[in-house]
């Protein structure tokens, strides 16, 4: 299996980047994971905000060079793991103007008749998240919008069934959760299967 981690941080002494280094020990720890990809989006200086022009058209997304190696890097992976805080609710900014550009039609959906087809089924997608705020707030006062958005939006839209998300809540205290999600992330990517 083939993993593609996609971290949108942009402090690496931050605690998201310590779940990023735990799904890499997990994945290290984990013999049916052969491969793994980084695509750190702010090392990478990657641009978030769609352009479109005469000679930039959305409906050529899914050609534009500018992402032909992202979506080869997708193409390629079995599992997709996206790390990232959770501002406002959702991912920031930085990782939706990724999914824009990237997960283009005629790439990642098709759209010929009523209904759209994924074109990215039988991978499998994991989203590791943290976030200031408790978890009881996202998943009651905003009815898991953040779930919705990347399990049914984008996920499932694209042909992607198989997910998991965590979302870390109250990372800011002290009192040892850090230390226990970092270790449930690692032991989770080490069995993982397909």
């Amino acid at each position: 299996m083939n993993a593609l981690l996609v971290y949108a941080h942009p402090n690496h002494a931050s605690l998201n980047h310590s779940f990023l280094e735990a799904v890499q020990a997990g994945i290290k720890a984990n013999p049916v994971i052969s491969k793994t990809e980084i695509i750190d989006l702010y090392e990478e200086d990657f641009k978030p905000a769609l352009v479109f022009h005469e000679k930039k058209r959305r409906r050529d997304m899914h050609t534009d060079p500018d992402f032909a190696l992202y979506r080869e890097k997708v193409n390629q992976a079995d599992l997709l793991v996206f790390i990232y805080p959770i501002f406002w609710g959702r991912p920031p900014a930085m990782l939706l103007g990724f999914i824009d550009q990237v997960f283009a039609a005629n790439f990642a959906y098709r759209h010929d008749g009523l209904l759209p087809e994924g074109l990215l089924k039988g991978k499998q997608a994991v989203c590791v998240s943290t976030m200031k705020g408790p978890s009881l707030y996202s998943r009651f006062y905003l009815r898991n919008a953040h779930k919705i958005l990347m399990e049914r939006a984008l996920f499932h839209f694209v042909g992607i069934r198989k997910v998991k998300i965590f979302e870390f809540g109250g990372m800011e205290r002290k009192d040892g959760k850090q230390k226990k999600y970092l270790s449930r992330t690692k032991a989770f990517f080490s069995k993982l299967a397909k």
